[in-house]
């Protein structure tokens, strides 16, 4: 139904694994774990451009202060006009606030389809949903653009001992299935790398979402809208890592640490970048002024003009 999403995915990481595995070996933990690290890599820098527009329009907008303050000032009894003169106003001059959760909302379908072509390297559950395989018939079926030996290899990838399709809370008999190759692990070794990773992923994405915040100014904090998402990226997001890590796989934790940390470096990147090219701009506009000014003791040429119209 989503192949849409999941054979792209899949691409993506089959193409860095076999990078990878050239260097390192296919059965690797740390092949498949650069893998999707440079999936997630893939991903941002193809929504790279766009999230340089947005922040820049976001920059823009934000000089619009006096206006929205004068807004708040007139419609100060009337939440709901001041939201509607509001929206007009960005309207007017292409802002949209949700805009800046557009790379979110990219992310989230690859996000899911990375989730599925990783746990279909193990379709031997019996719940909703599952394909109920042998361990036998699981490890001979390519999944995506996998194949077999690829099935296998990702089954026998370890990273620091814990399987890398593994999560903390794992049933024993997905562990068994495991245990042809590489033995039996061990729940507290899953939870060594697991739950570093989870607190990683939490804190930055906390602190990726507070910077954020920090920057919209109150532009944001005047729409309804952007401020619900905010509290949504400040502490709902980073909650859902912790309640929702010892259920992801280590490689699903992997994708999420590589994404914040993407982000974080994104974001002191490009704002410091932006920051330069204003600061030139700034100057290149004071310059001009300087040099167009009239000399001391020197009118105006308009004024001259005028003055020799009259005579």
């Amino acid at each position: 139904m989503f192949d849409f999403i999941y054979y792209p995915v899949s691409a993506v990481l089959w193409f860095w694994h076999k990078a990878f595995g050239a260097i390192l070996g296919p059965d690797s933990g740390l092949t498949w774990a650069l893998a999707v690290v440079f999936l997630v890599f893939s991903l941002r820098i193809l929504l790279l451009k766009p999230a340089i527009r947005q922040i820049r329009t976001s920059r823009h907008f934000q000089y619009l202060q006096p206006q929205i303050a004068a807004l708040q000032r007139r419609y100060a009894g009337d939440r709901e006009r001041q939201a509607a003169e509001l929206r007009k106003l960005q309207r007017e001059h292409g802002f949209n606030p949700l805009m800046g959760c557009l790379p979110a909302l990219v992310q989230a379908p690859v996000f899911l389809g990375l989730f599925h072509v990783l746990r279909s390297f193990n379709r031997t559950g019996t719940g909703p949903g599952e394909l109920g395989m042998t361990p036998a018939a699981n490890a001979d079926t390519p999944n995506y653009l996998f194949s077999s030996a690829d099935v296998q290899s990702f089954l026998a990838a370890r990273l620091f001992g814990a399987p890398i399709s593994a999560a903390i809370t794992s049933s024993d008999s997905v562990l068994a299935f495991v245990a042809p190759y590489g033995g039996v692990p061990s729940s507290v070794t899953i939870a060594m790398v697991a739950v570093p990773l989870m607190l990683v992923a939490a804190v930055a994405t906390h602190w990726n979402a507070r910077a954020s915040i920090a920057r919209q100014g109150s532009v944001a904090a005047a729409d309804p809208r952007a401020t619900t998402m905010n509290r949504l990226m400040l502490w709902i997001f980073p909650l859902g890592v912790l309640v929702g890590g010892p259920f992801l796989m280590i490689a699903i934790l992997l994708y999420w640490v590589s994404n914040s940390v993407w982000t974080y470096g994104q974001q002191h990147v490009v704002f410091a970048r932006i920051e330069r090219d204003e600061m030139a701009k700034r100057a290149a506009a004071a310059e001009h002024r300087v040099v167009t000014a009239p000399r001391p003791g020197v009118r105006p040429a308009g004024r001259r003009g005028r003055k020799a119209r009259r005579h």
